[in-house]
């Protein structure tokens, strides 16, 4: 920054703080940076650049886009050293045989496919050290960066989301946690074949290393080269779990990375992977949601506004100075959703008006808002979840399933 601040007034130039720091080449010191440190701070911005990257400048959705394809695996020493402090100093006795090469790496944890004595196969999840230590800074870090680059209002108040988010991390990285909330939704699910839970091998699992059986499955977005019908019914089922999530089981996995789920071809059932992020659902926020599909479900898009604002989903401050352009925005999805029984999520013709009319509520920062944590973490999951039928193209009867889903059919 201090070089090319030097470089900028040296050619009559007076910089701005933000401009020095988004460069294409800070861009890419920044997320080499970020993806080393891992932890909460490339989970985080994860987490921003799937949820709002359309929205932020393009130099830090870049440096932000490259978190979700980035990141680096420990090596085999230190490992083994983790092993041991976890399981004992011999615990490669108590394999067949362990792929010391992660399948997969994530910002926490690494998995690795390991091989019983008696033959059968399990994922073993591997915390990175320090991850655990470093959540509150980490934390900390990233909101500092939205502030110096002027994303964020100053007047937003933040805390409430970072302590949450702080709260979340820490809960994330306690594996004996997560391991029981995994069992949790094996519970929930028995029966249904349409879904497929690890299950928890709780002999081998610790705090820092959790244990399940190893399941097989395709990446969820190989769907894409599905038939239409296949691709319809994977996304049927995963929406009507989101509504099972909030109006049935008072639980939902709040985290919608497309690498928690796998699709088994052969079965066509789907894989749930990853249950760190499993957090109650509020009966509160659960009767805001009911509240927004029966207004969706009557057509009445003052009551959508106005429940809108009730639950938090939107400031009473922005319903008032841009009522029109909210309404055009309710009026341009709830023509989407009545133009046929199922809805077109690869028809995107809605979302240019949502984008043009969302422009001044944007540029009109002091009428932001953050809603309330809980109805945060849902709609985050609600939102990934239409993000993942759109790259689908799935077409849904959704009107129909959420009538089910709130008793109203």
């Amino acid at each position: 920054m201090l070089a090319e601040g030097a470089r900028r007034l040296a050619s009559g130039e007076r910089p701005k703080l933000e401009d020095l720091i988004l460069t294409p080449a800070n861009a890419t010191r920044v997320a080499d940076r970020l993806s080393h440190l891992r932890g909460a701070a490339m989970k985080l911005g994860q987490m921003i650049s799937m949820d709002a990257g359309d929205l932020l400048p393009p130099e830090l959705t870049n440096i932000l886009a490259r978190l979700r394809n980035q990141a680096y695996r420990m090596p085999p020493q230190q490992l083994d050293g983790l092993l041991k402090t976890e399981w004992g100093a011999d615990w490669r006795r108590r394999f067949a045989h362990f792929e010391a090469t992660p399948i997969a790496a994530a910002s926490i944890g690494q998995v690795h496919r390991a091989t019983l004595p008696d033959g059968s196969k399990i994922a073993v999840k591997v915390q990175y050290p320090g991850v655990r230590e470093s959540i509150d800074a980490d934390v900390d870090n990233v909101a500092t960066l939205l502030r110096i680059s002027s994303l964020l209002p100053a007047e937003l108040n933040l805390q409430p989301l970072l302590d949450e988010a702080k709260r979340q991390l820490a809960e994330e990285a306690d594996y004996i946690r997560e391991g029981a909330q995994m069992q949790r939704f094996a519970d929930l699910l028995a029966g249904d074949d349409r879904y497929v839970v690890p299950e928890l091998n709780e002999a081998f699992t610790t705090s820092r290393v959790l244990t399940m059986s190893f399941v097989d499955g395709k990446a969820i977005e190989t769907l894409t080269d599905a038939p239409q019908d296949t691709r319809d019914t994977a996304m049927a089922h995963l929406i009507e779990l989101v509504l099972r999530e909030i109006f049935e089981f008072g639980v939902m996995q709040t985290d919608p990375n497309f690498a928690n789920y796998r699709w088994q071809p052969e079965t066509g059932k789907l894989v749930l992977l990853d249950f760190g992020a499993t957090r109650d659902v509020p009966k509160a926020t659960a009767t805001a949601y009911r509240a927004m599909i029966e207004a969706g479900l009557k057509g009445d898009r003052a009551k959508m506004r106005e429940t809108a604002v009730a639950a938090g989903f939107l400031g009473a401050g922005a319903a008032a100075a841009h009522q029109v352009a909210i309404d055009r925005i309710i009026a341009a999805i709830d023509e989407a959703m009545n133009r046929s029984n199922r809805f077109d999520f690869g028809d995107r013709a809605f979302v240019p008006v949502i984008r043009e009319e969302a422009k001044g509520l944007i540029a009109d920062r002091s009428t932001w808002h953050v809603p309330e944590v809980d109805t945060l973490f849902v709609q985050r999951k609600v939102s990934g979840t239409a993000l993942l039928a759109a790259r689908l193209q799935a077409r849904v009867d959704v009107k129909a399933m959420a009538a089910t889903a709130i008793g109203t059919n």
